[in-house]
């Protein structure tokens, strides 16, 4: 079975590992935003000899080429999605960590008029909101709670 990260890289031209297409498998599958350490433990059950550093280092090849978008969810670690063409935006769980994806139209409006009336054209942005589902009062793990 090919999947679409496996297929980006070849139409890159990039030469294909079987641990590089074991790698884009797992990334491939994820419906979640893997760190690299969550990557590799996926990887590794079905190719132990996959070590941290060739995740590592394919990750940041991925990433370079453009396939592979990396994010930053404030929780100190760098997160992975693949490439896709539609936008979308993100909004994270503070107390648990989940990530939900979303598109509004009427977001993307508001910013490309907030652009125009700013003098600019916009060519490419990220959203990402953090938040706390309503009538959960407890704070984010090691966050002080804020009234």
């Amino acid at each position: 079975m090919s999947y679409r990260l496996e297929e980006l890289c070849v139409e890159k031209g990039m030469r294909m590992t079987e641990q590089r297409r074991i790698i884009a498998r797992v990334l491939s599958e994820a419906h979640d935003h893997p760190d690299v350490e969550e990557v590799h433990r996926r990887a590794s059950a079905l190719d132990p000899r996959i070590s941290i550093a060739t995740v590592y280092r394919t990750v940041r090849m991925f990433g370079e080429a453009g396939i592979l978008n990396r994010h930053d969810f404030g929780d100190g670690r760098a997160r992975y999605e693949e490439a896709r063409e539609e936008h979308h935006d993100h909004l994270i769980d503070v107390q648990t960590g989940a990530v939900i994806e979303f598109q509004d139209p009427e977001i993307e409006e508001l910013q490309r008029a907030i652009a125009r009336k700013l003098g600019y054209q916009l060519v490419d942005h990220r959203l990402e909101l953090y938040g706390r589902q309503v009538g959960s009062d407890r704070p984010a793990p090691g966050k002080p709670d804020k009234a």
